[in-house]
Order: structure tokens, then sequence, then C-alpha cells
């Protein structure tokens, strides 16, 4: 059977000390001697402390200078603040994120309240809603145009309501501006304009109306009803225009003793043109 001798047991032999060496072997310098004995107990002492190094130093034995302290310290800040340099964009992004989503929900909150006052017929109350939300939604946010389309629109109907048209063609265009397809800001700013006179805008207004939805009997049933309004304008601009010019063109003639009325104008009846002639 073999015995297997402890650790200690290997340990004890190798750091007995040398027996005197022979006539012949002391011909070796004392140096040599010297240095074997300290490589066998540089070799102990590692198997000891429980190292594979086989007595080679190590880092941990012969220990880091003042130096390499630093320098690995300053390696160690440049990443710290590389890695705090590309987290700080999304913290940044994240804050805004935050931020939108706060401003467009107490711009929805001022919204319904507005509406609630509307309907109470609380016109100028409502307005005051309405421009709050306006002001604290973010205004190039996508999530937001429709929010704020539908703020001017509801703006321009309490105006109407108020009888300020002026003020209504104002918040309509603007709510247009951003959904040029809102059929309720056509149709409020078109109902203005007519209160204005302004049948060619309105007809222009309903007319759009019909482009997305050609099947609006109402709109249909409007244009119908201002054509004939918009062309008796039109003749009535016509006739305040000739009446202007007829006083400018007599002050002028006067001078020489003559009139407009002096002169006649012949229609063509094939080329449909005109010709002027002088009557005394």
């Amino acid at each position: 059977m073999v015995v297997i001798e402890p650790e200690e047991t290997v340990l004890e032999n190798t750091l007995k000390p040398p027996q005197p060496a022979s006539s012949t072997s002391k011909t070796t310098t004392d140096s040599t001697s010297s240095e074997t004995s300290t490589t066998t107990t540089k070799a102990a002492a590692a198997k000891v402390n429980g190292s594979d190094s086989d007595g080679f130093e190590t880092a941990s034995e012969s220990g880091v200078s003042d130096k390499e302290e630093e320098q690995e310290e300053n390696v160690n800040k440049e990443i710290s603040s590389k890695n705090t340099t590309e987290d700080q964009p999304k913290q940044d992004t994240q804050k805004d994120d935050e931020l939108i989503q706060r401003g467009i929900e107490e711009a929805n909150e001022a919204k319904l309240e507005g509406n609630r006052l509307f309907g109470n017929g609380q016109y100028e109350e409502a307005l005051l809603q309405y421009d709050v939300a306006l002001q604290v939604s973010p205004p190039d946010v996508p999530s937001s145009v429709e929010l704020r389309s539908i703020c001017h629109s509801n703006r321009g109907v309490c105006f109407l309501k108020l009888g300020k048209f002026e003020d209504t063609i104002k918040e309509c265009s603007k709510a247009l501006a951003l959904n040029p397809s809102y059929m309720k800001a056509l149709v409020r700013r078109g109902e203005a304009h007519e209160k204005l006179e302004n049948f060619e805008e309105a007809i222009a207004d309903l007319k759009k109306i019909l482009e997305s939805d050609p099947s609006n009997d109402q709109a249909k049933r409007t244009i119908r009803r201002l054509e004939p309004l918009a062309a008796a304008k039109r003749e009535k601009m016509k006739e305040e225009m000739i009446g202007k010019l007829k006083d400018m063109g007599n002050s002028l003639l006067g001078r020489f003793g003559m009139s407009i009325d002096n002169f006649k104008a012949v229609q063509d009846p094939n080329t449909g043109s005109y010709s002027v002639s002088f009557q005394r």
C-alpha cells in the first residue's frame, strides 16, 4: 500500500537546512549557494500562501506603484464620464416626453371645462378655458395638433354666438391651417362669412365641404340659396363702381364744359366689343 504524506510533511522537508557540502561542492561560489537557498525559500513561501506562481512575483506581492494607481483611477473616471454622457440624452428625452404628456393632459382638462361652460351658455368663460388649453398644449407635437385645431374651432363658435364674426373667421382659419379637412371649422367660417355678407367666401367654404362630402345636402341647399345673393351683391358693387367712375370723369371733363353723358358706348352685336361715340 502506498502512503501519501500530508502537504505539511512535504513543506517541512523543503524547509530543512541544507547539509554541509562536501569538499568538492565547496568549489562552488558562496553566491551560487545563496541564490539557490533564496529561490528555494521563495518557492516554499509561495506554496504556504497557496500561490501557483512557482516562486515568481505577482502584482499582489510586488504592489502597484503610485503612478499606476493614478493612471487606473483616471481611466475609471473617463469611463464613468463617458457612460454619464451617453445616458444624458436618454434622460433628457424621457423628461421631454413626460412634459409633453403632462401638457396634453392639462390641455384636455381645460378643453373639457370649456365645453361644459359653452353648454351652459357661458361663452366668455369658455373662451378663456380654450385659450388655456392652447397655451399649455405643446405646439410642435403631432399628438397635440388635433387638440389645438379643436380648441381654435371651439373658440370660433364662441365668437359666433357672441356676434363677433371677424374673430370667428380668424379662429376657424387657424383651425383649418392645422387640419384642412376639418368640416365643423369650414361650416362655422362659412356661416360667419354669410353673416358679414361675404357670400362668395361662404360659397367657397361650402364647396370645400362638398369636395370631402359630396352627399352633404345641407351644403348644397346653402349654396343654392347664397348664389343669387352673391350675384346681386356683384351687380350692386359694379353699379357702385361705375357711379364712382362717372363722378370722377365728370369732375375732370367739367373743366372743359363736358360730362360723361356726352359719351355713349355702343356694343357691336357681332364681336361683342364696345365703341365709344361723342354726343353733344
